[in-house]
C-alpha cells in the first residue's frame, strides 16, 4: 500500500481521525491491522494515509457520506472504536470533510 493514497478526481470525502495514545499497547497493532484490512473491503473506500509521532493522524478517503456511515456502523469497527475509547486513546477527534480539489 502506498504512503500517499491514489484517490480519484474530486469530489470525494475524507475522514480525519486525530488521536493521542495511552501507554496501553496490548492488542493495538493487531486491531489496527485488522481495521485497515476490513476498511479496504468496504464499498466506497478509496484509500488511506496515516502518520504517528506525538499525535496520530489517519485520513481515510471515501466516495460518499453513505459509505462513511456504513463503515462507522460496521460491527467489527464499532468493537474497535469501543476498545479505543476504553484502552488505547487518551483523546481523539473525528472530522469529515468534502474534498473539492487535489493536486
Amino acid at each position: 500500500m502506498s504512503l500517499i493514497a491514489d484517490t480519484p478526481e474530486p469530489p470525494y470525502f475524507a475522514v480525519i481521525f486525530t488521536s493521542l495514545r495511552t501507554p496501553v499497547d496490548i492488542g493495538y497493532s493487531q486491531m489496527a491491522d485488522q481495521m485497515m484490512a476490513l476498511a479496504t473491503q468496504q464499498p466506497g473506500f478509496l484509500g488511506v494515509e496515516s502518520a504517528r509521532d506525538e499525535a496520530g493522524i489517519t485520513v481515510s478517503y471515501w466516495a460518499d457520506l453513505e459509505s462513511i456511515k456504513h463503515w462507522k456502523d460496521n460491527i467489527e469497527h464499532r468493537n474497535a472504536q469501543k476498545l479505543g475509547r476504553e484502552q488505547w486513546y487518551s483523546s481523539y477527534k473525528t472530522r469529515i470533510a468534502k474534498v473539492e480539489r487535489d493536486y
